[in-house]
């Protein structure tokens, strides 16, 4: 689908110089002599590299759909992620670098979504918010209440987070994969 080069939006996924790029952030500059363009930050999907790049409203981008499936992690062998298609039962095999950091909150069963270009996964988005356990906390220090203080705690999965003075070892916390951030205590 062909796009104008100022109707990019963030999220959009385009095709430029022969790759996938997801634009981050666009901004449209009108400046003094010259027409107006967009000045848009692009990530490439595959490998994370960043480029800005401008286009006028006359040139036009390859605007690219991803096919998105609800797929179900069953397992890791080492440098893949094994997951099942929700409605194939086909397993897939990713390599464990395109999850990144947040491959440590993937638990068994978890359904997560798998979006593709032309049959080949290209990225993976976990929920929002995972359930983990605490298995150590530090222990707080009196008279540290005059700001918001945390103390570094370790999950289960060997991550560690800052949690609030009042969490401790065996609490199940709700987690936010994409930055390792506590959310809140779970609801049991």
């Amino acid at each position: 689908m062909k796009l104008n080069g100022n109707a990019v939006k963030p999220g959009n996924v385009i095709e430029h110089n022969g790759r996938l790029w997801t634009a981050v952030k666009v901004s449209h500059v009108k400046p003094g002599k010259g027409g107006a363009f967009a000045q848009i930050e692009l990530r490439d999907i595959r490998d994370g590299t960043k480029l800005n790049e401008r286009f006028r409203s006359s040139e036009t981008v390859e605007r690219v759909i991803l096919e998105e499936s609800e797929c179900t992690f069953l397992f890791d062998d080492g440098d893949n992620l094994v997951f099942m298609h929700g409605e194939t039962f086909e397993q897939i095999s990713v390599s464990s670098d395109m999850v990144g950091d947040r491959a440590a909150f993937l638990q068994d069963g978890m359904a997560v979504t798998v979006a593709s270009h032309e049959g080949e996964p290209i990225s993976i988005d976990l929920p929002d918010t995972v359930v983990m356990e605490v298995t150590e906390a530090d222990a707080v220090v009196k008279g540290q209440t005059a700001s918001s203080s945390y103390k570094p705690a370790m999950l289960e999965n060997g991550v560690r987070v800052l949690v609030p003075p009042h969490i401790e070892a065996g609490t199940r916390i709700v987690v936010r994969p994409e930055d390792s951030t506590y959310v809140e205590r779970a609801k049991d």
